[in-house]
């Protein structure tokens, strides 16, 4: 039973993944692939929190000047006071 079950633990990890790492050359589509998915995953852990935060600064800037040119209009509108 042991015997069996050491075997089969064995085979399981002994898979195409392990042995082109291994052997680089006789598995280089695995390793291809691993090298663009690894540098995927890399862009975007860079990406996605640089854009959700280059959105938020923009949002925030516009709004800031919808807000001054909303002041700038209202006194506009205002009549022109003597002192």
């Amino acid at each position: 039973m042991d015997d069996s079950f050491s075997d089969a633990l064995l085979e399981s990890l002994n898979g195409p993944l392990t042995d082109a790492l291994a052997d680089p050359s006789a598995g280089s589509n695995v390793m291809a692939f691993l090298l663009v998915a690894g540098l995927g995953l890399g862009m975007a852990l860079i990406y996605v929190p640089l854009r959700f935060y280059l959105t938020l600064t923009a949002r925030s800037r516009r709004l800031k000047l919808l807000q001054r040119i909303r002041r700038l209009r209202e006194e506009l509108a205002q009549p022109v006071s003597n002192a």
